[in-house]
């Protein structure tokens, strides 16, 4: 018989983490604070002009809501379907994938997520591992790095400023790579600048990337917002030799102006997508069938109605650029794709306005929002401070009513 005491008991006393550490670090998602405290405001009577929410004005598309009209009385669609995605919506995405971007896909490499935001999770989840490494270029989209530290990985911050139009260089990339580094986080065009990369730049990129044996995760959900001169152009167009160390990340959301139906997808290397698939079957399921089906007729109709989309959003860029870039202490530059506007407001900070002398885009957001009931992002949410993103997915009233305030306010800076 043992005479060994019993293990002490835990202390009632000691203290239970009532929420993980490990979702507890999470940050909220900026953007989405930013337009919900809009919308609040909205409800409660006040003038509020929102530039925070990363989403076209425009409806969905007429086509697209019949077919998803018909679906919902079509009793397979009532059912559970493959956690991966319906199979006719994969080959839809595939036959895209060859007509936008200029390369083929097999649809077995096609997971169909809830939205692009789920596409990135998954991503970074299947490819890291605690004590990995992903460059991530800055200004970046707010959920990159969240997605990232979940996977337990660590995100490496590359800013790119105003002066180099927010993009990065290879070289800046090289400065940052260690042997810890798993991936590269593209996005072009950018959330939440506006950048895109140039062919030459992008193959330049890749070529590093494969290298170093290193894996390209690429946010291309804007391919369709470009202008100017700018082009978009996808890495495996211009590196084919990446497919086997590259995931691209794409949606319906933001070419279709189907941000609410929350359908997106990645595509890669067949053992990638078979484990995210595994993944997903356990997180979710399959995304709604009639999202699916909606997103079927966006793919497979007419892309008339998205160059109309397109047409609007370049007109309200060029309002906004100008109108930002008359502001004193204010430098925007000319973003090339997607709907953002990224305006360098250093000039700005540390001047009083209206008795208050922000030091921080933080500060400026605030009080831009107070004073004049304009809702915008502060720098801080996409890396750091001294700048603010404004979206032009909005009406062109709204659009000038908005930077006119803020211009009116700005301008009694001294």
């Amino acid at each position: 018989m043992s005479t060994e005491p019993p293990a002490p008991a835990l202390s009632e006393s000691a203290p239970r983490r009532r929420v993980s550490a490990r979702i507890g670090a999470i940050a909220p998602s900026a953007t989405l604070a930013v337009d919900a405290k809009a919308k609040a405001l909205k409800a409660a009577g006040r003038p509020v002009i929102g530039f925070g929410a990363g989403e076209p004005d425009f409806p969905t598309p007429d086509y697209i809501v019949e077919a998803a009209s018909r679906a919902c009385h079509d009793i397979a669609t009532h059912r559970y379907t493959p956690a991966g995605g319906l199979p006719v919506l994969k080959e839809a995405i595939a036959a895209a994938t060859l007509r936008d971007s200029g390369y083929q896909v097999s649809p077995a490499d096609v997971l169909v997520t809830n939205g692009g935001k789920q596409a990135v999770y998954e991503a970074f989840a299947t490819i890291l591992d605690p004590g990995d490494e992903v460059i991530l270029p800055a200004p970046y989209w707010t959920t990159y790095p969240e997605a990232i530290r979940l996977a337990g990985a660590l995100p490496v911050e590359v800013f790119a400023g105003a002066d180099q139009d927010y993009l990065v260089t290879v070289d800046q990339l090289e400065a940052a790579r260690t042997p810890a580094t798993k991936a590269l986080l593209l996005c072009s065009p950018s959330n939440p600048t506006g950048a895109v990369y140039s062919p030459e730049q992008t193959e330049a990129i890749g070529r590093w990337a494969l290298e170093h044996g290193i894996w390209v995760v690429t946010d291309e959900i804007y391919q369709h917002l470009v202008y100017d001169d700018a082009v978009f152009t996808p890495v495996l167009g211009v590196v084919p030799e990446l497919r086997d160390t590259t995931i691209v990340l794409n949606g319906v959301a933001k070419t279709y102006a189907m941000t609410g139906w929350r359908v997106g997808w990645l595509t890669g290397p067949s053992d990638v997508v078979k484990a995210a698939t595994n993944l997903q079957s356990h997180l979710t399921s399959n995304v709604a069938n009639v999202s699916q089906r909606a997103a079927l007729a966006a793919l497979t109709g007419p892309l008339d109605v998205v160059e109309q989309m397109r047409e609007a959003f370049d007109r309200r860029r060029r309002t906004m650029v100008a109108a930002l870039n008359a502001i004193p202490g204010v430098t925007c530059p000319t973003p090339k794709g997607a709907f953002y506007a990224y305006p360098c407001v250093e000039g700005v900070l540390g001047r009083e306005i209206d008795g208050e002398r922000p030091t921080t885009s933080a500060e400026l957001a605030e009080l831009i929002l107070a004073k004049v009931e304009v809702a915008v992002v502060p720098g801080e949410a996409f890396g750091p401070s001294g700048y603010l993103r404004l979206s032009y997915a909005l009406g062109d009233d709204a659009l000038v009513e908005g930077v006119g305030r803020i211009a009116e306010l700005l301008g009694r800076a001294r």
